[in-house]
């Protein structure tokens, strides 16, 4: 069977993905970044603070750690509600231990539902990232654009009443986008997402309705998928973690500033028999020469003050 010659004359064919959001970029030929400090690896906590509600929805598709058996699911509701009443403040507390400001991606149902987490979280210097408005509240190219458009405003207009300031980043649900997503989301205003993970520093992504920055948030190495999806230990994600911050060290010194994004679930990592082997992460990193804790926004400023 012969090659359909329509096949080579696809317009989008191109290098990388076949789009013009950015250009393909081999991570060796970039202009070296210089982080904050001299530091050589900017460490980027993400918590992710969710609520599910009760009664699932399965459109456009059902969210990741949702409920699984007969309604009423009340072995899964308490255990993700768990996160919100407990494993949260476990997370806070062990990162104040070691003075680091964080970010935290949040449905706006928590801000609404309750707004004195919120209010801990910002008082405690930490930055909102705006996580659609509830577990249902997930996106593909089957929701009509209206109704995406409208998801994203009723997000970011709860979080900015609730915590007094406007996010400047989102991540989606399950990192899941539509083909207008990143647009919608550059016309709301926002300054960066976090969904797609094809690299580990920030790149420009261009879209009709403007600019917007993405910042990669590996899923590799989230405490759900070592944790829980690759049913893993603690002191295994523990030790993935220290290999991950060596190895990005060693390239830094070669290639200029890493990232290491560290995505957490409160009613995962935040559960006691974890939080020693966590703690104790945080410890070694903290003492590393090269590592640089920062929000979402730090790393989006320093690294655009630089492009």
């Amino acid at each position: 069977m012969s090659l359909d010659p329509a096949y080579l004359d696809y317009p989008k064919r191109q290098r990388g993905m076949d789009h013009e959001h950015y250009p393909y970029s081999r991570f060796d030929t970039r202009l070296p970044v210089q982080w904050p400090g001299g530091k050589s690896v900017a460490i980027w906590p993400v918590i992710s603070l969710e609520w599910f509600p009760i009664t699932p929805s399965d459109e456009p598709l059902r969210a990741p750690g949702h409920m699984q058996t007969a309604y009423p699911d009340y072995r899964h509701y308490t255990a993700r509600e768990y996160g919100t009443r407990v494993g949260l403040y476990r997370l806070l507390d062990a990162f104040e231990g070691i003075g680091a400001k964080i970010s935290v991606a949040t449905n706006s149902a928590i801000a609404k539902r309750y707004p004195e987490i919120v209010e801990a979280v910002v008082g405690a210097g930490h930055e909102i990232i705006a996580h659609s408005t509830d577990m249902n509240g997930t996106i593909a190219s089957g929701l009509p654009e209206e109704d995406e458009r409208a998801l994203i405003a009723q997000s970011l207009d709860t979080l900015e009443q609730v915590s007094g300031t406007r996010p400047r980043g989102w991540l989606s649900i399950a990192r899941s986008q539509s083909f207008n997503t990143a647009r919608l989301l550059a016309e709301a205003g926002l300054d960066y997402m976090c969904d797609w993970v094809n690299d580990e520093l920030p790149y420009r992504f261009a879209t009709e309705a403007g600019d917007i920055v993405n910042i990669p948030l590996n899923h590799e190495l989230s405490d759900r998928q070592i944790v829980n999806v690759q049913q893993q230990s603690a002191d295994s994600y523990v030790q993935q973690m220290q290999d991950a911050y060596g190895w990005l060290a060693g390239e830094a010194a070669n290639h200029g500033g890493r990232m290491l994004p560290m995505h957490l679930t409160p009613y995962i990592m935040g559960l006691p028999y974890r939080m020693d082997a966590f703690e104790g992460l945080l410890r070694w990193l903290a003492d590393q020469p090269g590592a640089w804790f920062a929000r979402g926004d730090a790393i989006l400023d320093s690294w655009s003050a630089q492009q």
